[in-house]
């Protein structure tokens, strides 16, 4: 994919966004492709200016009205680097009204920043971009989302991902400069790159870090505990760290889109249900290369593959997520019995699809017992269940639920 440009869902959202709004804000991890899709909406009246250069953020800083009233209007790349300029845009854009003065993006959840908070509520509109879903590099539909919530049966899908093909996939992630190395090693080393990066200046910028060296070390252990119930008296006793201090890191690390904080989803129905959130990375390559798994094949790794193909699935319904018209929050299920649902999709009208994640291709009854379960509890408002697996076809288990390939992910 070298040299190519690939389509971003986002780029339409942007397009109708810089029509109607004063100012739009792309949020999403470093490296996602923020710049190269911002700098399609570059022109005479709205230049491109970047954060990242050390002329231009001291000038940002030491001023920022003069700052802003220079440029007019603009596409300002890493806002979160000079969080002093907001309101300055905010009074630039109450004086003059027009749409689409500026493009702003951000490498951090800019408006949960403390800093800024709701300075320009009402006049920002935020588009989310994370790295490449697989819907946007096999240029299909990418709609699962809403075919996930329809009362008909999900279609077969003809040319199913598998097998050695899938967890290539998998270890690879979607960071754009990531795909293009053309080695596991070089691989390895951009990520390593990559975190030093986000842990030393983007978490510095997201939240006042009093031991900034604490925070490779936390990413370690979440790494090793992706996917698993979040224990912060076990990461404050192995850190040394008191509690608060871990959970402001915590936090820290989800402002700078690392990982993301997956809620229980429970039921007055089930009372033993575990109300423990989740931790999940943002990219299966990353957390491959955390686990000094990526340039090994995870299927002669057993306990890392379950982790990796969680990941890759959590990862790939956030965006497709993020561009879906039905609005739906994503949560987990667990009961205190230890049946689980991976990952459970609602929809504003509080209907259920339930999604499970297993690494091998071969499915056991006890394979569905978490799903049932979510079932149970959910009743009328359960539309269906599927394990995403290593497989090649649709398996019907009852009306509700069935087994499908992990790649329906990307093939409807």
């Amino acid at each position: 994919m070298t040299g190519i440009y690939i389509p971003r869902r986002a780029e339409q959202q942007i397009r109708e966004g810089l029509e109607e709004t004063r100012v739009i804000l792309v949020n999403g991890p470093r490296q996602a492709g923020k710049t190269t899709l911002v700098e399609q909406f570059v022109t005479e009246k709205r230049p491109y200016v970047t954060l990242d250069e050390p002329g231009t953020l001291e000038a940002a800083r030491r001023d920022p009205t003069g700052f802003i009233r220079s440029l007019g209007g603009g596409v300002i790349d890493e806002i979160q680097r000079a969080p002093e300029l907001m309101l300055a845009i905010k009074v630039a854009v109450d004086t003059v009204k027009t749409p689409g003065r500026f493009l702003l993006t951000g490498s951090a959840t800019v408006m949960a920043l403390p800093t800024i908070g709701d300075s320009l509520a009402g006049r920002l509109s935020i588009v989310e971009l994370l790295p490449l879903a697989q819907a946007e590099l096999h240029a299909s539909p990418g709609r699962l989302i809403e075919r996930l919530f329809d009362d008909g049966p999900l279609a077969f899908t003809p040319l199913p991902v598998v097998g050695a093909e899938l967890r290539r996939i998998i270890v690879a992630g979607g960071y754009p400069e990531a795909l293009q190395k053309k080695s596991s090693r070089r691989r390895t080393a951009w990520f390593e790159d990559y975190i030093r990066l986000v842990v030393d200046r983007d978490a510095r910028d997201a939240a006042n870090i009093e031991q900034l060296d604490q925070l490779p070390r936390l990413v370690s252990h979440l790494a090793e505990q992706a996917g698993q119930p979040v224990n912060i008296s076990n990461l404050s006793s192995s850190l040394q760290l008191s509690r608060p201090t871990v959970v402001k890191y915590l936090e820290a690390l989800e402002r700078i889109y690392l990982v993301r904080s997956l809620p229980p989803w429970f039921s007055n129905r089930i009372a033993r249900l575990v109300k423990t959130p989740k931790i999940q990375f943002y990219d299966s390559g990353l957390l491959a290369s955390l686990r000094g798994v990526s340039q090994l094949d995870p299927v002669d790794q057993p306990p890392a593959t379950g982790a990796l193909f969680e990941t890759f699935v959590h990862a790939e319904l956030r965006k497709l997520m993020s561009w879906s018209e039905r609005r739906t929050t994503l949560c987990h299920f667990r009961t205190r019995e230890q049946d689980e649902v991976d990952f459970v999709l609602e929809d504003a009208r509080g209907r259920v699809v339930g999604i499970e994640v297993k690494s091998g291709a071969t499915l056991r009854r006890r394979d569905f017992s978490g799903l049932r379960k979510l079932e149970a509890a959910a009743g009328e408002r359960f539309v269906r269940g599927l394990i995403l697996h290593d497989h090649d076809r649709i398996t019907p288990v009852s009306e509700r639920i069935q087994g499908a390939p992990l790649s329906l992910l990307w093939t409807l």
